[in-house]
């Protein structure tokens, strides 16, 4: 549980998914409030770039991914501390369009309507899952891993359509927000978070992405002093809390059980 006592001064290096941002510029002060000796410094990128960074040996004390993969990755590598795993959120993945777009699309079946489409890279777990979507639909054949489909790959399945590659999820809900492309596959928590600028073609169903978990662990970091290991301990579990929770469903996240 996270301590009520005050802790000692420290400063907690927290990388996030990119999804999770919004929902952080809540929790982070949140936490401060409680905590006013220790300051989170959050890091907000895709999972891919975020893992890559800390086996190039950035300073990461908590670790928050939208998928699973990194934080095995962190596991296997020796980068996570041992038992601090903690499956919090769950996502899915939304098709989405700006409002009015007059788009030809109706859901994940017709995507090759599509004028264009923004697609985040493999390695970001959003682009990964939009590609696991088009291998359970047949769309791509499925003789490899879902992130290792190249963009180029994904257009010619789609009969060629033009696709903006994003290099997080979050660029690609501006590029659809913006009306740069018209369609964008997102999580739904970043559908809802522009929900007066775009329509939501399509929600998948679990069954042709696969849970989609949001886990958190403790990253060892040999800078971080004694009190800012304490106070990375203290911040996720106050990110368990009910208080927190409520944030992550206002966020549309869903809590994992």
């Amino acid at each position: 549980a996270a301590t009520a006592a005050p802790l000692e001064e420290a400063e907690v290096q927290l990388f996030i998914a990119a999804s999770l941002e919004g929902a952080f510029q809540e929790i982070i002060p949140l936490y401060e409030a409680t905590q006013p000796n220790v300051t989170i410094v959050s890091n907000a990128d895709s999972s891919g770039k975020l893992l890559t960074q800390v086996q190039n040996g950035f300073a990461c004390d908590v670790f928050f991914s939208a998928s699973a993969s990194q934080v095995k990755t962190l596991e296997d590598e020796g980068f996570m501390i041992e038992g601090t795993r903690v499956d919090l959120l769950c996502n899915k993945i939304a098709l989405i369009t700006p409002t009015g777009s007059g788009t030809a699309v109706t859901g994940f079946t017709d995507l090759q309507n599509a004028k264009s489409i923004a697609l985040a890279d493999g390695s970001v777990p959003a682009g990964k899952y939009g590609r696991q979507i088009l291998i359970s639909l047949g769309i791509l054949d499925g003789t490899k891993e879902a992130k290792d489909y190249t963009t180029e790959e994904v257009s010619a399945a789609l009969g060629g359509v033009e696709i903006n590659e994003c290099s997080n999820v979050s660029k690609v809900k501006e590029a659809v927000k913006e009306g740069s492309n018209e369609i964008g596959i997102v999580y739904y928590s970043d559908a809802y978070s522009i929900k007066d600028s775009i329509d939501i073609l399509e929600i998948a169903d679990s069954s042709l992405t696969g849970d989609i978990l949001y886990p958190v662990c403790r990253v060892n970091n040999p800078e971080a002093t004694e009190a800012e290991s304490a106070a990375a301990d203290d911040f996720v579990a106050f990110l368990q809390t009910d208080a927190v929770k409520s944030v992550f469903e206002n966020y549309m996240f869903i809590i994992y059980e």
